[in-house]
């Protein structure tokens, strides 16, 4: 196992210890870095904690990564667009509709099966079992680059990034309503819906800090096209900012409702930009994916493009 050595800042003083590595290292799970916690691979000053200990300012923990888990996950040929591979990461644009891994409903057919496939046994495994090379995930319904690691250097290094914001990652999206300002801030906690598990919510008590950024590209009938900048990454974090505003992204069933569909299955979301700092050569790298078809032809609908 590979060791981390973390030191409690005052800001992180009283937070749950599981909770601060989370945010850490946000290709772990919390389930995971809580079973890590009870098979002793946590210490604080020393000592093994429980997954409910919270530690003080000053205080050292070391962390020891979970080895590499066999992936019993089956390897699938699915179509895969490959935007750039090395040695290291594969940087992929995932279709709409395809899940990144495999969960309760989706046992297969997802972006880790196809990846298995296309990769081999070169993926990290970090992320568990469930998610080998995963460093951050987009929605069934959100099309666009993610970033896989094939090797566990490269799955830290990653992690880091996109825990201290360095990895840069920019949006598409259409929203509706029209926005009276040309550009703005979204700056609210975003946690689990404390009623409907499956939504997400701002919460200001209990949930995460989530800020994005949004810029106006054009705007039509009652329909915005928009550009986001993530900040932060919690789950479902621009479709519950933009709803929370009142201007819900187009076609999305769960925060949307009251907002036309369009005849669309699923919200009308594209990542589209990705900038990240290469962990082995440190070389800044920047990507870019197309518009896909469905979202060009709303565009000319609504006269936006």
């Amino acid at each position: 196992m590979d060791e981390e050595r973390i030191q409690i800042t005052a800001e992180e003083s009283g937070e749950r210890i599981d909770a601060l590595l989370a945010r850490s290292f946000p290709a772990l799970s919390r389930s995971l870095i809580q079973k890590c916690m009870e098979a002793g691979a946590v210490t604080l000053n020393g000592k093994t904690v429980k997954k409910n200990a919270r530690g003080s300012a000053g205080d050292v923990l070391l962390f020891s990564f979970p080895d590499t888990e066999e992936l019993p996950i089956e390897a699938q040929e699915l179509p895969l667009d490959v935007v750039y591979e090395d040695g290291d990461l594969i940087v992929v644009n995932k279709a709409r509709g395809m899940v990144v891994h495999p969960a309760p409903g989706h046992p297969d057919g997802t972006l880790v099966n196809a990846l298995l496939f296309h990769c081999g046994d070169s993926l990290s495994g970090i992320g568990g079992a469930r998610r080998p090379g995963i460093v951050h995930r987009i929605d069934k319904d959100t099309s666009g680059l993610l970033v896989a690691a094939k090797n566990d250097f490269t799955h830290r290094a990653l992690s880091a990034q996109l825990s201290d914001h360095s990895l840069f990652r920019e949006y598409e999206a259409l929203a509706c309503g029209s926005f009276r300002e040309d550009a703005g801030t979204v700056d609210r906690p975003v946690g689990r819906h404390p009623v409907d598990r499956k939504r997400m919510a701002v919460d200001v008590k209990n949930g995460k800090a989530a800020v994005t950024h949004w810029q106006v590209l054009a705007r039509c009938r009652g329909y915005t096209r928009l550009r986001c900048r993530l900040e932060t990454g919690r789950t479902h974090q621009i479709r519950v900012h933009m709803a929370s505003i009142g201007h819900p992204l187009l076609g999305d069933g769960l925060y949307g409702a009251k907002c036309p569909d369009k005849g669309l299955e699923g919200q009308c979301l594209h990542a589209q930009r990705l900038q990240l700092t290469h962990p082995r050569t440190g070389a800044l790298m920047q990507f870019e994916a197309p518009l896909p078809a469905y979202f060009i032809g709303v565009l000319e609908k609504l006269v936006l493009l």
